[in-house]
């Protein structure tokens, strides 16, 4: 996978777990959500959790440490965007904090079983999201999107 070898623990991101992560973090792993309503216009309506566009279930990297620091644990997504040491989640933390609507979303998609998807998940995140801001700052869309492609 490129960018996000040895991202993780043991180095290895099974294709369920890049599934999730391109979820929330790019949303182009969800396309084809909508493809059947023919009440909508043609034009393409403004992303929303239901509906995330190119940006994720949470609006991009940037909507998952939002959601994080909503929910009291920006000390720990802060960690992760810093250059210095990655402080860990507790994976109950952060399904409270992502939402139940969006872990169901995910596990749906992936096949996983939720408390498994946010035991992954949470082992994960911290490395991925280091490797998405190697210099402290949250890239632009784009670029997580293309991290992804690679």
């Amino acid at each position: 996978m490129g960018l996000f070898d040895n991202a993780v623990p043991g180095g290895n991101i099974t294709k369920p777990l890049m599934i999730a992560l391109g979820a929330l973090l790019v949303g182009k792993m969800l396309s084809g959500r909508s493809a059947e309503q023919p009440d909508q216009q043609p034009q393409a309506p403004a992303p929303t959790e239901a509906n995330p566009g190119d940006g994720g279930l949470l609006g991009g990297l940037g909507g998952l440490l939002g959601k994080l620091r909503d929910a009291g644990h920006g000390n720990v997504a802060d960690s992760w965007v810093g250059t210095g040491q990655n402080q860990s989640i507790n994976a109950n933390d952060l399904g409270a904090a992502l939402g139940p609507q969006v872990i169901h979303e995910i596990a749906q998609r992936t096949g996983m079983d939720e408390q498994e998807l946010l035991r992954q998940l949470s082992t994960a995140l911290p490395g991925i999201v280091d490797k998405l801001t190697p210099n402290g700052q949250v890239p632009q869309q784009h670029q997580v999107a293309s991290a992804f492609n690679s």
